[in-house]
């Protein structure tokens, strides 16, 4: 992140992919003006955004689901490879749960209509860019409600992490284990907190220590 000499904390480096024009500027201008933001790309096509994102690398790239050359989900699923530590948040005119599911699955860390207001959106990546995860409470009541088990969308190196946060693992040791460095673990752990409707890494170890309990006292007396 680039500092703000006047106040003398990091400014939020952003990215805006959305195919038309007027509105990518209009987006632009907000974020701009807001205190501790600064856009330093824009895209209109799925190529255009990977190519800029993986050449300037921003801290949050807004990103818009439909695009002439392909979607929204096609950059993040690319830059969670190559850029893991882009933080994607979406802005869309899609209300759906099938686009919400991709998204997240995708690894979008919000996901925010194009109804909102510009001070809300400054919020959601501001908010992002410090590690939250920004799902409003009618989406987690309705994904909760959608999939029985909060684990079903997770990725195989999301339940990895997962398993080792209830063995009690610190980030650094889950990265030495699965080989990764410590911030694509804070990357994993920030979208399975997404995918399973909560807030913090404690109610992952809570829920892996309450899921292993169970199954400790659904095992017949002679397993024990």
């Amino acid at each position: 992140m680039a500092v703000n000499i006047e106040t003398e904390r990091p400014r939020v480096r952003v990215m805006i992919v959305d195919d038309h024009e007027i509105v990518r500027r209009g987006i632009a201008e907000i974020v701009d003006r807001a205190d501790g933001l600064e856009v330093v790309a824009e895209a209109g096509s799925v190529a255009d955004a990977i190519r800029r994102a993986e050449l300037v690398i921003p801290d949050v790239i807004l990103i818009d689901l439909q695009l002439p050359d392909g979607t929204g989900i096609d950059i993040m699923r690319r830059l969670r490879e190559s850029k893991p530590e882009i933080r994607p948040v979406v802005l869309t005119s899609f209300d759906d749960d099938s686009a919400l599911s991709e998204a997240l699955e995708a690894g979008a860390l919000a996901y925010v209509l194009k109804t909102v207001h510009g001070a809300e959106i400054t919020d959601v990546i501001k908010a992002v860019a410090d590690g939250r995860v920004l799902l409003d409470e009618r989406t987690v009541t309705r994904r909760r409600a959608d999939h029985g088990d909060p684990t079903a969308d997770l990725t195989p190196s999301e339940r990895k992490v997962l398993n080792l946060i209830g063995d009690g693992m610190s980030n650094r040791e889950i990265g030495e284990a699965l080989g990764v460095a410590e911030k694509t673990v804070k990357n994993h752990i920030t979208s399975l907190l997404a995918k399973m409707g909560l807030q913090r890494r404690t109610q992952v170890a809570a829920w892996v220590a309450g899921q292993r309990a169970a199954a400790w006292r659904n095992q017949s007396p002679s397993q024990h």
